[in-house]
């Protein structure tokens, strides 16, 4: 909850992930996070660093282009300007300090109940693929993924449809001390963009370390002949990991979007939420990896 004299804003951001280590906060590497807080201490001239909640913490060379966060800052109070901390005024002294590869592209005042992380009821995410010499773009390279041989992209939706619904995934995760591995897909398929490129449009509850990027390693084994699309829902069964799938790298993955419930359920999302994953209002573990939103 904001402190007295403090008002809560959820930012949507995107970032180019290619020159940081991820979201997370960590000594003496360049993040995200690292970045973003930086700003709001020094746009509102805070005498201690300023803290941000994201929806999911991405890993180091992934990207995003709806990611959402929420802080606390001084409402109206405490700012360089004599002038209440508005929206457009928030927006243009972030844009003003904030490096080229981050863009805060929306700051909107939010009630209390708004949590980025725990009021989150999906995440979608989007892995491209250049399967083709006709696909590959040099402009491209650095958030799509260039694959030798060409993909069976009916294959691999057989494949995907083994993960739809709730399972436990934890054959394409890294396990966590505590953490659950349960999740549910709920939307997992792969279709061609206007260039051709091979595209995964996977959306779900949340995701865990390395989940994302584990799925389409299995997949592309799948889409280049390499196993049959069954081969997919038996691993996941099995529960363990794999040596046959591949975390794939990060670069072609961009978080997208991240679903929120009206207003009105933002408080009673958190809670559910919070036992979903079996964690306290209090606790907050460094979660850092391809989501980490749990």
């Amino acid at each position: 909850m904001p402190s007295p004299g403090h008002a809560r804003w959820r930012l949507d951001i995107a970032y180019d992930g290619s020159g940081f280590h991820g979201w997370a906060r960590q000594p003496g590497v360049r993040t995200v996070e690292s970045v973003i807080t930086d700003a709001l201490t020094t746009i509102t001239a805070a005498t201690t660093r300023v803290d941000v909640t994201c929806a999911g913490r991405t890993d180091a060379g992934v990207h995003a282009r709806g990611q959402v966060a929420h802080v606390d800052l001084p409402d109206g109070e405490g700012a360089r300007s004599e002038q209440t901390l508005g929206e457009p005024t928030l927006l243009r002294r972030l844009q003003g300090v904030l490096p080229d590869d981050v863009a805060v592209t929306a700051a909107t005042r939010v009630s209390a109940d708004f949590d980025a992380r725990f009021s989150a009821v999906w995440r979608r995410y989007a892995y491209r693929i250049a399967d083709s010499y006709a696909a590959r773009d040099p402009l491209r390279r650095t958030d799509v993924l260039e694959h030798p041989r060409s993909l069976d992209l009916e294959a691999m939706n057989v494949a995907a449809g083994s993960l739809l619904g709730e399972h436990d995934f934890a054959a394409f995760c890294r396990a966590r001390v505590g953490g659950t591995t349960i999740r549910r897909i709920l939307d997992c398929a792969w279709s061609r963009d206007g260039a051709g490129r091979a595209v995964l449009d996977i959306r779900a509850d949340a995701f865990c370390h390395s989940m994302v990027r584990s799925v389409v390693g299995a997949l592309i084994a799948v889409g280049d002949g390499r196993r049959e699309p069954d081969w997919v829902g038996e691993i996941l069964d099995r529960g363990e990991r794999d040596p046959g799938v591949r975390v794939m790298p990060a670069h072609g993955l961009t978080l997208e979007e991240v679903g929120y419930p009206p207003p009105q359920e933002w408080a009673a999302r958190q809670e559910v939420t919070r036992v979903l994953r079996g964690e306290s209002a209090e606790d907050d573990p460094a979660l850092t990896g391809n989501d980490r939103s749990r």
